[in-house]
């Protein structure tokens, strides 16, 4: 099956999740720069969550470049993704309206473990079915980004229950690592195109 119908699905999800986050948004009654005050928790969580679907989105791309066809269980393990990435608007609203709270914050974190965990899957299918040797298995490697996230998403979620600001800043920490994007597969890529025009 070709990859283009689970792409625009998914870019189409993901977008969707952005909208609706974006409309949890209230906007301040006062004119003066106070008036965000009461707000500004649940402006830095959408911030947050906006950041980690646009990291989400941009991997996505790079992953699916990669990948000529996809099978059922590709199509599964995406809409594994999707499903955990769907729960953002509501763990984002919660820890906002919440004031970045003990609960929140923790589920806040096993919603982003469950994310990490479902794209790992998504990874593991796509290379199932193109081999040990294909441009992703050769391009992901070691991939010591991917392992460290969720062993800090784990460290966070009980962490929340210490101090929800530590936790917090696991998550943001996270974020910083992936926000640099990932040129593995664009390498790969470029190698392929050049080994083929070489030809």
């Amino acid at each position: 099956m070709e990859k283009n119908r689970l792409e625009a699905f998914s870019d189409g999800v993901l977008a969707i999740i952005i909208t609706i986050m974006v409309l949890e948004l209230k906007v301040p009654h006062g004119v003066e720069l106070a008036a965000l005050k009461p707000v500004l928790p649940v402006l830095l969580s959408y911030v947050l969550s906006f950041i980690y679907v646009g990291i989400y989105w941009n991997n996505h791309h790079h992953l699916f470049q990669s990948t000529q066809r996809v099978s059922g269980r590709i199509l599964w393990a995406n809409l594994h993704l999707l499903f955990w990435l769907s729960l953002f608007p509501f763990v984002t609203g919660w820890v906002g309206e919440n004031h970045l709270a003990a609960t929140p914050t923790a589920v806040y974190g096993v919603v982003l473990l469950m994310a990490a965990i479902a794209y790992y899957v998504l990874q593991r299918a796509i290379i199932a079915q193109q081999g040990r040797e294909s441009l992703l298995a050769t391009a992901i490697g070691g991939d010591w980004k991917g392992k460290l996230s969720p062993l800090l998403y784990l460290a966070a979620v009980p962490l929340a229950f210490v101090s929800p600001w530590i936790a917090n800043g696991l998550y943001v920490l996270v974020a910083l690592l992936w926000l640099v994007p990932d040129r593995r597969i664009e390498r790969m890529l470029e190698k392929q195109r050049e080994m083929q025009n070489a030809e």
